[in-house]
């Protein structure tokens, strides 16, 4: 039986069983923000090149949304296909193979590709970020206890926050630079893909609570020394009425059928609360600046700054709730309120928030874009709370099916908001002529809308997501009504 007297000194598993990470684990860590931050920029560029591609390529409003949508075409067909794989694939691999395929697939639009060629790579460009969040979610997961989880899973998710803020100002230069312009902004994001790659193919390994390691027999430290016996029966045992929090439990927890997973309904309300991310996240990468452009009437330049500040509200709001978690986690608190609640509570401020956008304008509306958009962010923080409730082995498949249903938001947003815009009489103006003062008013009816309906649904399911996220009383009923070792 390992002690932590043998496990030797000045190794990752002394480490851990003595609750202290080695550089490492930040590092990996470090490393996944900064794949969030590419997967993200790749996602707002197609908005900040939204009016140069509109003319060059002549597209209107309900075409270049079609193509805005389109990107979520394959999302989550991958998304679910990868989660499979990655419980018998590490999941280094897969994230290394993710970032190549992202960087590769910017280069046609830099070489002269036409509106055909920018619909067919962003559907595989989708296709090949749809399993990012989940995939970098589980490897981090690999490398933290359970109750640490929530900084870390934070940190990560904040990379997807960070990436329009670094890249709107950069890619904006890029885009109004005489010498450049719009395709350079392709093809700098597949530049600086192929750079993340290699340095992840040096510094990216599978950590000591990854589900890898622990087919070769090498259990976390904190788990061992109890036995096959204790462990099933402290998974089974635990989560009681729901009093007691399942990070207590998290790595022990057996294998559950994933359909009764699937079929519960937290993963329900998850999946539809998710959706309402997605759609914020839809309409930031797609409509926003046509939105600051035309109705708030900004500059180019200012375009590129205020692009940033929903991406940097929900950074904010990651870090205080990842952090607020932990704080909460290592207190006893329940996954449900350290997480599930949390959630819940900050789509209900982003729905309110949408429905005042209609009745507000110049630097309100900026603010209520803001506070709407960025509230939305927090996404990852759903499939964290969800992934308590079921092993390690199940983590990715189940967190990769959320987030692939999820994205189903993605795909309605761009292209709902495009034919709303359609519907109110929007005509986009030809290469060289500027937008009348009609045309502003009619894509603005269009998009006010939009901004009731979502506030409206983000209400609903954030009210759900506080009563109904509860990952500590799911996981006591699959583990006491369906568990079995695998």
């Amino acid at each position: 039986m390992t002690t932590q007297q043998q496990i030797p000194r000045h190794t990752l598993r002394a480490a851990v069983a003595n609750g202290r990470m080695n550089r490492r684990a930040w590092l990996v860590t470090g490393a996944l923000v900064v794949f969030q931050i590419i997967n993200f920029a790749d996602k707002a560029v197609l908005g900040l090149v939204a009016d140069s591609a509109i003319r060059d390529l002549g597209l209107t409003a309900g075409q270049f949304g079609f193509i805005g949508s389109a990107f979520f075409f394959l999302f989550a067909i991958a998304a679910v296909a990868v989660g499979f794989l990655a419980g018998k694939v590490p999941t280094r691999w897969i994230i290394l193979t993710m970032g190549i395929s992202w960087a590769v697939l910017q280069f046609p639009m830099l070489f002269g590709g036409g509106a055909a060629v920018l619909l067919v790579t962003r559907i595989l460009l989708g296709a090949a970020e749809g399993p990012a969040t989940p995939i970098s979610l589980q490897h981090v997961h690999g490398w933290f206890a359970p109750k640490d989880r929530g900084l870390p899973s934070s940190m990560v998710a904040i990379g997807s926050t960070l990436g329009p803020i670094i890249a709107a100002p950069v890619l904006a230069w890029i885009i109004a630079h005489p010498e450049l312009g719009w395709r350079w902004a392709f093809g700098f994001l597949g530049i600086l893909g192929l750079v993340w790659s290699l340095c992840w193919l040096l510094v990216g390994r599978d950590g000591p609570y990854s589900h890898t390691v622990h087919k070769r027999g090498q259990a976390p430290a904190e788990s061992s020394g109890g036995g096959n016996a204790a462990a099933g029966a402290a998974a089974a045992g635990g989560t009681e009425g729901g009093r007691d929090s399942i990070a207590d439990r998290a790595d022990l927890l057996k294998i559950v059928p994933i359909r009764r997973v699937l079929g519960s309904r937290m993963f329900l309300v998850a999946v539809l609360a998710g959706a309402g991310c997605f759609w914020a996240q839809g309409f930031l990468t797609t409509w926003s600046p046509k939105y600051l452009a035309s109705v708030v009437a900004l500059s180019p330049e200012m375009i590129g700054l205020v692009s940033t500040f929903p991406w940097l509200l929900g950074a904010a709001a990651l870090l205080v709730l990842g952090c607020a978690s932990r704080f909460l986690m290592r207190r006893g608190v329940t996954v449900r309120w350290a997480l599930g609640a949390l959630f819940g509570a900050a789509l209900l401020c982003s729905g309110a928030c949408f429905l005042v956008l209609p009745h507000v304008g110049g630097a309100a509306a900026v603010v209520f874009v803001t506070l709407g958009a960025g509230l939305a962010m927090i996404y990852p923080l759903a499939p964290t709370a969800v992934a308590f409730c079921v092993c390690s082995r199940q983590r990715a498949a189940v967190m990769a099916t959320l987030t692939g249903l999820a994205s189903l938001g993605g795909v309605i947003a761009p292209a709902m908001v495009g034919m709303l815009m359609d519907r109110a009489g929007y005509i986009p103006a030809p290469k060289g002529v500027p937008e009348t003062a009609e045309m502003a008013a009619r894509l603005g009816e269009g998009m006010d809308l939009a901004f009731w309906m979502i506030g409206i649904y983000l209400v609903l399911v954030g009210l759900a997501s506080v009563v109904l996220l509860n990952p500590d009383r799911t996981a006591a009923r699959l583990q006491e009504k369906f568990a079995f070792n695998g």
